[in-house]
């Protein structure tokens, strides 16, 4: 499962928007189309790239904020990064007070938010967390 820079340009621009033609990607890679389309093939036939999804407007989501502590002998930015790449975190902020770290979270029901949190929980150095879930977005 061999990754190179350009892969990993080609995976930001399809998580995205998926529907991004691999003609635009190829415009800012600067590749040909069929260049891009070779990659991408190879990145789902290796399994690197799973499934293409997609992600529905606010009203057809559910969302929750995570606040986490984090050990004191740990290092805060490096648990905050591994946040970052967990399915259905959306946001990770650094934070002071109480709790280190904060991360909204978005899926299309509770039980994606439960597998997130439980995914949460299991990185090295996390030792608390506090989920609020979001009732109603206001502005």
């Amino acid at each position: 499962m061999y990754k190179d820079k350009i892969d990993e340009k080609i995976i930001e621009f399809l998580k995205e928007d998926a529907r991004e033609s691999f003609v635009d990607i190829g415009k800012k890679l600067k590749l040909s189309e069929s260049a891009v389309r070779r990659r991408v093939k190879q990145l789902v036939d290796n399994g690197t790239i799973k499934k293409f999804t997609l992600d529905l407007g606010d009203e057809n989501t559910t969302s929750a904020i995570v606040l986490v502590s984090v050990d004191s002998a740990t290092d805060t930015s490096k648990v905050s990064l591994k946040l970052a790449k967990l399915d259905g975190i959306k946001t990770v902020y650094e934070i002071t007070g109480q709790y280190d770290i904060t991360t909204i979270i978005s899926a299309t029901n509770i039980a994606e938010i439960n597998t997130s949190i439980d995914a949460l929980r299991k990185i090295p150095g996390v030792v608390d967390t506090n989920t609020v879930i979001i009732l109603r977005k206001v502005i």
